[in-house]
């Protein structure tokens, strides 16, 4: 068992849990306990607050430890570069609070709204052989889609290479076999896949920060990429399951327009739904959505023949 899977295990061990929030509401509830240090493993691990080096027991300590995922944080205290969180009945390593690295792997609000988009449309696809998930992040699509289809062969892909260690512990943690590849989209997944599932990076980002930047089209340059390889790739009856966030301008869903304009170019059948029809908000206050009215948050099921 290597360092990362070691605290996953004794975080398990610990009946550990913690649902993670918006950044938003992340900073609001640390701003209520500026200066306390970390009282439990849910303030460590989750608020990602200092802590001194007793409150974690050797199980924990010594793996994080050799894992290189601790910092001095000043005042004899100490930071977890990590945290952990709850999902899909299991635990998940992704970077601590506030994710500002270029490398940072992002999970939240949005982790949870693709599971559940996930688990919605898996039933209507039967079983599957090869499962994709790119841009995985800490692997929470995959790892979750794998352990409701046991026979598919679960890849898991990111341009991410810290992304890519953590998705490997959170699947070996969860019982799972993965391939995980270094990629940028599928461009080094090799054939042999008949679903892919994605959540990519959807908001125009000032720092072009890979875990966040989605490109043009109000962010959505990279959601309609990903699809458009997908359509490419994929076999006679393979699919794809899409989760992203929509920019809608005066009442109109232009990547919707854009996404269907494709699928029936390449003869996919695409099932569109709203999942949440407000969020990120406050990027509304940026210059890059001035024409915006809201962010919506989409799901897309491509089919093809």
């Amino acid at each position: 068992m290597n360092p990362l899977q070691a605290v996953l295990a004794a975080a398990r061990a610990g009946d550990y849990s913690f649902t993670t929030v918006t950044p938003e509401t992340h900073r609001r509830v640390l701003a209520r306990r500026e200066g306390e240090a970390a009282k439990d493993l849910r303030d460590v691990f989750g608020w990602s607050m200092p802590f001194e080096r007793e409150l974690l027991p050797a199980d924990l300590w010594e793996p994080l430890e050799a894992a290189d995922m601790v910092e001095d944080a000043g005042s004899g205290l100490w930071r977890s570069r990590l945290r952990i969180s709850s999902a899909a009945e299991t635990l998940f390593l992704h970077s601590a609070f506030p994710t500002e690295d270029a490398d940072s792997v992002f999970f939240g609000p949005d982790s949870y709204r693709f599971i559940a988009f996930l688990e919605a449309e898996l039933p209507a696809l039967g079983a599957r052989r090869g499962l994709v998930d790119i841009g995985s992040g800490s692997g929470v699509g995959g790892i979750a889609v794998a352990r409701l289809l046991p026979d598919a062969r679960l890849t898991l892909a990111d341009i991410n290479a810290f992304a890519l260690r953590l998705a490997r512990a959170n699947a070996a943690a969860a019982g799972l076999e993965a391939e995980v590849i270094e990629s940028a989209g599928l461009e080094c997944v090799p054939d042999g896949f008949d679903l892919v599932i994605a959540n990519p990076p959807f908001v125009m980002d000032e720092g072009g920060r890979t875990y966040r930047d989605g490109g043009d089209m109000h962010g959505l340059r990279l959601s309609l990429d990903w699809a458009e390889e997908a359509m490419r790739r994929l076999p006679q009856g393979g699919a794809m399951l899409l989760y992203t966030g929509s920019a809608i301008v005066s009442g109109r869903d232009g990547f919707r327009a854009a996404l269907a304009d494709s699928a029936a170019a390449r003869g996919f059948s695409l099932r569109y739904a709203e999942l949440d029809p407000d969020i990120f908000g406050e990027l509304l206050d940026e210059p890059a959505y001035r024409d915006v009215e809201r962010i919506a948050a989409v799901g897309a099921v491509l089919v093809k023949g």
